[in-house]
């Protein structure tokens, strides 16, 4: 029993980094291609997690380092962290690789946007057909390479 749930939550990270690694391209390809502006809402949300937690991150031009820093970081722990709670769950039940696929995706956004509408960094009821368009295609690739990564995993565990 325990060697199985360890080998779901092993799986689970693996997975969850292979499908962060296909959210972050998507996204940065995406900025790259439309010549769109990074994201800053990641920095947004260590400002408010410091603040809430009363950390001074030091002088302004080390504190804006260390955003920029742990901004990308709260995204990967919260990618991985999405698939690690899905294959902990689901265990070697997995269903079948669409519907782990929107599971996925869909709990990898609630995760990720829910805590930043949490921390008030953003609101996405007023993100308009664009903001929805822009963060759910990454977390397509996201869902799909992990649901995808996971259920190869699992064949060989």
């Amino acid at each position: 029993m325990a060697r199985n749930w360890l080998a779901s939550l092993t799986n689970g990270i693996v997975a969850g980094a292979a499908g962060t690694l296909a959210r972050e391209l998507f996204s940065n390809l995406d900025v790259a291609v439309r010549a769109r502006p990074m994201s800053d809402t990641h920095e947004r949300a260590v400002q408010r997690i410091v603040d809430l937690a009363h950390v001074n991150l030091g002088p302004a031009d080390r504190a804006a380092h260390r955003r920029a820093g742990f901004g990308p970081v709260l995204g990967i722990v919260n990618g991985v962290l999405a698939v690690t709670l899905f294959a902990a769950l689901t265990g070697r039940r997995q269903p079948p690789l669409p519907v782990a696929a929107g599971m996925i995706g869909i709990g990898g956004m609630l995760v990720a946007d829910g805590s930043m509408a949490a921390l008030g960094v953003t609101d996405p009821r007023r993100w308009g057909r664009e903001g929805w368009f822009e963060d759910a295609l990454p977390y397509v690739a996201y869902s799909l390479v992990a649901a995808a990564a996971l259920k190869r995993l699992d064949r060989g565990s």
